[in-house]
């Protein structure tokens, strides 16, 4: 990687390139993104710290409760389901990234949460950017790299809602992060610190996020993990199964699907309760296993049952993981003592199962992220 200049000048709390791309109607000039390259004039270095809004607002420096750490990318869906990448008539751009969907699952539902990570110095970037901002959470940890594009992913919709996935990082700034861009005072005042796997693919960023992890674990975060398992990415099972694993044991909160039991297990049968617990470290706290419109299963050290979940049309399942794991992350901030009251952590439960069926029913992850009232409505709707 390229050595990077000094810092470039900051105004109104945002860093700006030395020669700074014009700006058309209040936002930059369109940059082809056809190179991984930056435009030759965009030379000066990445900025350390986080810029809100496209008007250089800063954000908020309040100490979240919630830390998500990984990628933040875009998403380009098919304007139509169930058709293959080659058969879609066009495809409509969202903001995506397991950890950011998270985050703002959070503070959509009113909790405090922030974002660390690292876009591009570019158009998707800024966006991306402001999505976090005008969702109200905290983006000072989020970065600017003027030397790769914001990554990208290509998510085809069949007609039974799920999703197969084709991924632009060759490397895409979200795999750029390095240790000494964190902001680890975020960290460390954190009541959580989430994070999933896909961070740990390559370096440097797989160097930050175990730095990232240890400086919550040193200072008694708690630390929640959703794997968040995309095959394409690693180089070969194998590795996406060593490298998932590699952390396991210092989570106090796991969150996997049926899937992921079965892929990690090597085929095992993720509904055998034996199974399952085969995954339990002495860490654990609490591992929950997700089964979409039958809710979930909770296992701790003391007691383990099933929650039932709430029944919809499927539209996108596109972060309906994320919403799940917000939900319960929002209690959790609240109120970690649930962890060893059964009955309360069943009622956060039913809460965190509504927050995912009801983000199916829409096209997109974040636009679909729902508020307090709408799980509100739908938790009466919900089998025990």
């Amino acid at each position: 990687m390229a050595l990077r200049a000094a810092p470039p000048p900051c105004a109104a709390g945002r860093c700006l390139p030395s020669s700074p791309t014009p700006r058309v109607g209040g936002t930059r000039a369109f940059r082809s993104l056809a190179s991984s390259a930056p435009a030759p004039h965009r030379t000066s270095a990445v900025c350390t710290k986080a810029i809100s809004n496209s008007d250089g607002t800063p954000g908020t420096s309040d100490s979240p409760h919630v830390v998500c750490f990984g990628e933040l990318l875009i998403d380009f869906v098919p304007t139509v389901s169930g058709v293959s990448l080659a058969d879609a008539p066009a495809f409509k751009k969202a903001p995506g990234g397991a950890p950011a969907n998270v985050a703002v699952g959070i503070a959509r539902l009113g909790g405090s949460s922030a974002f660390i990570g690292k876009v591009g110095d570019d158009e998707f970037g800024y966006m991306l950017s402001d999505m976090l901002k005008e969702n109200n959470v905290n983006n000072q940890g989020l970065l600017f790299d003027t030397h790769a594009r914001t990554a990208l992913a290509f998510v085809t919709l069949r007609s039974d809602g799920e999703r197969e996935f084709m991924f632009f990082r060759n490397p895409s700034a979200d795999m750029l992060l390095e240790e000494k861009e964190l902001d680890l005072d975020l960290i460390r005042k954190a009541k959580i610190f989430h994070h999933g796997s896909i961070s740990l693919i390559t370096e440097p960023c797989k160097t930050a996020h175990i730095a990232a992890s240890k400086a919550a674990k040193d200072a008694g975060v708690l630390i929640s993990y959703d794997p968040n398992l995309r095959l394409p990415l690693w180089s070969s099972a194998d590795d996406a199964r060593d490298g998932i694993l590699s952390i396991w044991d210092t989570a106090d909160l796991i969150k996997v699907s049926a899937e992921e039991i079965s892929f990690l297990t090597n085929g095992e049968d993720p509904y055998d309760d034996s199974v399952v617990k085969k995954l339990i470290h002495p860490n654990t706290k609490l591992l929950l296993v997700t089964e979409g419109p039958d809710g979930c299963r909770y296992y701790s050290k003391e007691f383990s049952g099933k929650v039932g979940g709430l029944k919809v049309t499927a539209v996108d399942t596109t972060g309906a993981g994320d919403a799940f794991v917000a939900g319960i992350l929002y209690k959790l901030a609240m109120d970690s003592s649930l962890l060893q009251d059964e009955a309360r952590l069943r009622e956060a439960l039913k809460f965190a199962n509504v927050c995912g069926a009801l983000t199916v029913t829409e096209r997109g992850a974040i636009p679909a992220l729902p508020t307090p009232q709408q799980v509100a409505d739908a938790l009466t709707n919900v089998v025990a």
